[in-house]
């Protein structure tokens, strides 16, 4: 799950808590009663440079367990393509009615692995000058339809309902702008989208797949934006009661309350209404199962009998190749000698591997004072990534071939109830889109693995010609099944075997049970 929330939210990922609009608000009638409910500590003051250190982790912590954030679902065909669409849920309701704490709820009880949290707060327009004084007074209406980027807020939903990466942008409430660093969130199996105009946009209701009205008596709305506001943004009581009677109650009864007539769901109480969001969660729970695939084996059923693909470049399979082959796919081998055999293949893989890199035509003098005519590497960068764990044992084969070399880990591992492979972890380069890229992993079976990381690489805008997938020893399969999805990346291996067991591990293979993941070739 990716929980975006901007303004002086956004190093808060996925916290419950009462919404953070920009705007403050007060209520007419007993205001003292209302004030003598709030906590007596001064007001804290923030500059515009608090709050913008390292971004936190990007997970959600619940008190039973921890909810990664930067995963995506396992739903892709054999082609590469998602598999249908998330289902997206819309969270609408005043200012401070509790809609964060009611999204929080409902991803605790789904207890599905990837699901992203996106907040309205992060699309509020740039302000100009002029805007930025009458914010200073309390004299902008951040309340109104008008406040938004609704065009930029239905491009990024829709693009991520399709499953894609989409840039985020972090709007900083002190100064009323977006910050330079966008947060890159990925494709889930369940988006939920909570702001108090939620329902205000024809395009946008289109993409909601379930409406949540959340209904919160207007006195805690009050109480709660009062705190927030006094306690927490350092902002005078009077321009927090002039915003409010001049912007915050008017948008509500114009914009917000009416909108409760498309709701599909009117959660009362918000947060604390556990019958309301059973009936949520059971919704879409039901709507999952129908768009569940498994992967690997659609993948299993794919290219039956078709020809090795042009992408494919083996290692030559000398009598020294064929050699080492007998060691480590031989059950007696010992554990020193399959370590020091694999890594000599793995070195003769990498330099293979370079060998399909652009290379241009250079002429050097050498200390002789004569010209040698020879090649060079044209493009700037190159970056290994490996996925982990079995792709990181090539590492020490490439640093050793290429010097100072950028890395980069993708950890994806299979989900022990379903038999599919999930992302769990990534840590990629600054601006790995301008650079080469060698994926590593040492055996690759179905490909459901190899298939996932090369779309996060993609996400990442490296051009799919520009991606080297290198293993050690590959399965036919999973040679069709990225070559077919992905015809553009370039598979390098020092053998291919034709066959997979029922375990998805591929037959004749290697070292059964003598590495971490899988043996016998490994089951993704």
């Amino acid at each position: 799950m990716a929980a975006l929330e901007a303004g002086e939210r956004c190093g808060q990922w996925g916290a419950a808590g009462p919404e953070r609009g920009p705007g403050a608000g007060a209520g007419a009638g007993s205001l003292g009663s209302l004030l003598s409910r709030l906590p007596l500590a001064p007001p804290r003051r923030r500059t515009a440079s608090q709050g913008q250190g390292p971004p936190e982790p990007p997970l959600l912590r619940t008190s039973k367990r921890t909810i990664y954030t930067a995963g995506r679902p396992p739903w892709y065909s054999e082609t590469g393509a998602p598999v249908g669409e998330a289902f997206v849920i819309g969270l609408c309701g005043g200012s401070a009615s509790g809609k964060t704490t009611v999204a929080t709820r409902i991803i605790e009880a789904l207890d599905v692995p990837w699901v992203v949290l996106l907040s309205m707060d992060s699309f509020y327009k740039v302000l100009d000058e002029g805007q930025q004084a009458l914010a200073a007074r309390s004299d902008y209406n951040f309340d109104h339809p008008d406040a938004f980027d609704f065009e930029l807020l239905v491009s990024v939903l829709r693009k991520l309902k399709k499953g894609k990466s989409v840039k985020v942008p972090v709007y900083d409430f002190t100064t009323h702008s977006r910050r330079r660093e966008w947060k890159t969130v990925y494709g889930a199996n369940v988006i939920v989208f909570e702001g108090i105009l939620a329902f205000a946009n024809k395009e946008l209701l289109k993409l909601l797949d379930m409406k949540v009205f959340v209904d919160t008596d207007s006195d805690i709305r009050l109480v709660r934006r009062l705190q927030r506001d006094i306690m927490e943004r350092g902002r005078d009581i009077v321009g927090v009661i002039k915003q409010y009677h001049k912007f915050v109650k008017p948008a509500f009864e114009q914009y917000i309350e009416p909108s409760v007539q498309v709701a599909d769901i009117v959660v009362p109480r918000g947060g604390e209404n556990s019958v309301a969001l059973d009936l949520i969660v059971q919704h879409v729970h039901s709507q999952l199962e129908k768009r569940e695939i498994t992967v690997r084996a659609a993948l299993a059923s794919a290219h039956q009998g078709q020809p090795l693909p042009a992408t494919l470049s083996v290692l030559e399979n000398t009598p020294q190749v064929r050699g080492m082959h007998t060691i480590i796919r031989n059950k007696d081998t010992t554990r020193d000698e399959f370590i020091f055999y694999s890594k000599r293949l793995m070195r003769l893989l990498i330099e293979h591997a370079l060998s399909f890199l652009p290379l241009k035509s250079v002429t050097v003098e050498t200390p002789q004072g004569t010209t040698y005519e020879g090649k060079r590497f044209h493009r700037q960068r190159i970056t290994g990534v490996s996925i982990l764990r079995a792709g990181e044992t090539m590492e020490q084969a490439l640093t050793a071939v290429c010097k100072d070399i950028r890395l980069g880990k993708i950890l994806i591992q299979t989900n022990h109830d379903t038999g599919e492979p999930e992302l769990h972890y990534l840590r990629l380069p600054k601006e790995i889109s301008e650079d080469y890229v060698i994926l590593m992993d040492s055996t690759v079976s179905t490909g459901a693995a190899a298939m996932m990381a090369v779309r996060v690489l993609l996400d990442h805008d490296v051009p799919e010609e520009r991606i080297f997938l290198l293993s050690l020893l590959m399965a036919e399969m999973g040679v069709h099944s990225v070559a077919y999805a992905f015809p553009r990346v370039r598979i390098i291996t020092t053998a291919v075997d034709k066959r997979i067991n029922e375990e998805f591990h591929i037959i004749p293979g290697i070292g059964e049970g003598r590495r971490g993941r899988g043996g016998g070739g490994g089951p993704v």
